[in-house]
């Protein structure tokens, strides 16, 4: 069996989430690309949103594409495996490598469980104990 292995520059990373009409909540998902971009791994980090905002995944795999991209990975940016992290997500996945058929597509697992995942349920339930769950008590 042949490893398919290619150069980091080549090697794309499309981040994707449901997507609001709210800014402010795609605007997190911005975030993550940055952070990733920094890290390297990737050389080409770009989001896509399944509707309610842009660019799409369609337009989002044609932009990985047209940087250079000879491989692409899918990564749903959602918690759970529902039909939207599952079924459309692979329906995506098979049309970018139809369309495309020299680039490689794969499709990563959502968050789901993570045990990372963990972690930071944890630190979020604390920073609240810390913080406004005193201040629900003084509310009285």
């Amino acid at each position: 069996m042949r490893l398919f292995t290619v150069p980091i520059r080549q090697k794309a990373l499309l981040l994707i989430a449901h997507g609001s009409r709210r800014p402010e909540a795609n605007a997190d998902l911005e975030y993550v690309a940055a952070a990733m971009r920094k890290r390297g791994r990737y050389g080409i980090v770009q989001v896509a949103y399944l509707e309610l905002a842009e660019p799409s995944i369609a337009e989002g795999g044609r932009r990985c594409v047209e940087l250079g991209a000879r491989s692409v990975t899918l990564l749903p940016y959602f918690l759970s495996p529902g039909v939207h992290a599952r079924d459309d997500m692979q329906e995506a996945r098979r049309l970018l490598a139809q369309h495309y058929p020299d680039v490689r597509f794969r499709l990563a697992e959502p968050l789901g469980r993570h045990p990372l995942l963990l972690d930071v349920v944890e630190q979020r339930a604390c920073e609240a104990e810390q913080s406004g769950f005193q201040a629900e008590e003084n509310a009285d």
